[in-house]
């Protein structure tokens, strides 16, 4: 077993340790594919020697580069969920090449701009996607590997491409491969929903430990080698079952998959990952007898909760919905709990500039306060002049993080400092969400800076405001937004989406939220949409909602 080094765990020897503890086990089971951790980790083998055959990998040392500064070459996932994407991951970090998110739903615009932001040296990318790809691969002269996979979409191979399946196979490189580091990059693009997307540079052990299962769950305590994870892995009887319906482009999704890995257990993919199917997610979670479901807010809840109640499923063997990401509506965290009262909600609170900060549990009857959080011993509330953290009862603060956290934004040197300060000599990630730290040391999340609504001088959250109007049985969705406005300065308003059927009045939705903020919190107007656009992930577009005002 390998030895841990001063620079800590990687990830791509965190599989490698779990594969050849647990060699058989399944890790992966997605239609009529079953593969074991020794099957993947050939493949992710063959991938990597791939990489490293073709020049990629690390190129300056970690300790000669500041945080904004990447020393590695970048491999572009323009995937769906499948197994090549995780296997294309890991190949990353076996080849020293840092992998990065790349969201199927950019239009060519927006795509050009995160292949060019991210450096990208290579990209991973499903056959359906081979258009866009070939519409801007001249305005990407760094561009120069490209690995296409197979789809049934019909489309060739580009110029150059070569076949996702027959790099698999490739053997390792005559002079080697290179030893992967605990420094080397973790890159995890923000959403850009609220702005433009950023690359959020994580050290390999430092996202491990704070968010991908190098803290067992329950504990404080890291491991301490790669054989207490071997250990653990053999030791976890087959280790957990999860459903994954989210995209693994979304960090919470990576997170979620790399904690089940630790343990040895399996994620299992829905048939289909184009879009939620909820016959098929529910389904598919009897059928394979999985323990947990990661869900993404109401936008995946809903609807799954929605065929649970429509149908007969045997999910005795259920024991998880598992939030990230987007908030759950107090009512339909209660939907989910009548339709499955044996289960536990589990509401996670993180991001990517942070990892996971704090969790709540609802059982049935002992539901946790709304956006009401355990924070996790690194996750506090700082004021707001960022100089020194708040006592417990002090009021509203800066959400934060200390000690673990990003390496910075890549190439932004300015806002790498901004959102990373040092405070009292420890470095922070304050990514700008507001918080209020209760008398009980519980943490109450207000939410993002960023899009709250500053009306006639009143600070409005727009989560809260969310949910008060999705306490109307008539809502099916519903994101809110700020619109100019001469008298308010910006005037509160809200992009609603109805549920089939329902024929609920501007008037009585108000009316709905009157009953739980105060009136000048209230939204000024509702728009109507037939369906409000997330992103794949679930989590609001607010760039989209503006446009609907």
């Amino acid at each position: 077993m390998p030895q841990l080094g001063p620079d800590g765990f990687n990830l791509s020897t965190v599989f490698d340790t779990v594969a050849r503890a647990v060699p058989e086990q399944e890790v992966l089971v997605w239609r009529d594919r079953r593969l074991t951790y020794a099957a993947m980790n050939e493949r992710i083998d063959g991938l990597a020697h791939h990489l490293v055959e073709r020049g990629l990998g690390s190129h300056v040392p970690r300790a000669g580069l500041r945080g904004h500064e990447s020393g590695q070459d970048h491999v572009g996932l323009y995937l769906r969920n499948g197994n090549e994407y995780l296997e294309a991951m890991v190949a990353g970090y076996r080849a020293r090449v840092a992998p990065f998110n790349v969201n199927y739903r950019y239009v060519e615009e927006e795509l050009l701009y995160l292949l060019t932001d991210a450096r990208t040296r290579a990209l991973v990318y499903h056959a359906e996607f081979a258009p866009s790809v070939a519409a801007i691969r001249d305005r990407l002269p760094g561009l120069d590997v490209l690995i296409q996979v197979a789809d049934g979409s019909g489309n060739d191979l580009l110029p150059g491409a070569v076949a996702y399946e027959d790099v698999v196979l490739t053997s390792e490189p005559v002079d080697g491969m290179p030893e992967p580091s605990g420094d080397d990059l973790f890159v995890l693009y923000t959403g850009g929903t609220t702005g433009m997307p950023k690359g959020v540079l994580w050290r390999n052990d430092d996202i491990y430990v704070t968010s991908m299962g190098g803290t067992p769950f329950g504990t404080n305590d890291p491991f301490t080698s790669y054989d207490a994870i071997a250990e653990h892995a053999a030791n976890a009887g087959g280790g957990m079952r999860l459903l994954m319906i989210p995209p693994l482009m979304h960090g919470a999704a990576q997170w979620s998959t790399f904690h089940t890995i630790t343990g040895g257990g399996t994620i299992v993919f829905p048939d289909n990952v184009h879009s939620l199917d909820p016959a098929d997610a529910i389904g598919t979670a009897v059928r394979e007898r999985v323990l947990s479901i990661p869900v993404v807010g109401d936008a995946v809840a809903l609807p799954l909760v929605e065929e649970v109640e429509r149908g007969s499923y045997d999910l005795s063997g259920l024991a998880a919905f598992n939030n990230g990401g987007a908030p759950l509506t107090p009512g339909v965290r209660a939907r989910i709990l009548e339709a499955l009262p044996h289960i536990i909600v589990m509401d996670a609170a993180g991001a990517s500039e942070t990892g996971l900060q704090m969790s709540s549990l609802s059982l049935k009857g002992m539901e946790a306060g709304t956006a009401t959080f355990a924070p996790v011993a690194a996750t506090t509330v700082v004021d707001d002049l960022f100089q020194r953290t708040l006592e417990p009862g002090e009021g509203e603060g800066w959400l934060a993080q200390r000690g673990r956290v990003p390496l910075g934004y890549l190439g932004d040197e300015d806002k790498t400092a901004r959102t990373f300060p040092v405070i009292g000599g420890v470095r922070f990630s304050i990514p700008g969400d507001r918080a209020l730290l209760a008398e009980d040391g519980q943490i109450v999340l207000l939410g993002r800076d960023g899009v709250t609504i500053n009306s006639g001088g009143e600070k409005i959250f727009v989560e809260e405001v969310e949910r008060a109007l999705a306490a109307h049985p008539g809502v099916r969705d519903v994101i809110v937004v700020g619109r100019p406005s001469q008298r308010w300065g910006s005037e509160v308003i809200a992009v609603v989406q109805l549920e089939e059927g329902s024929v609920a009045s501007d008037e009585e939705l108000l009316a709905e939220a009157a009953r739980h903020v105060a009136r000048y919190k209230v939204p000024k107007a509702v728009v109507r949409a037939p369906v409000v656009e997330r992103s794949p992930s679930g989590k609001a577009d607010y760039r989209w909602a503006r446009t609907q005002v």
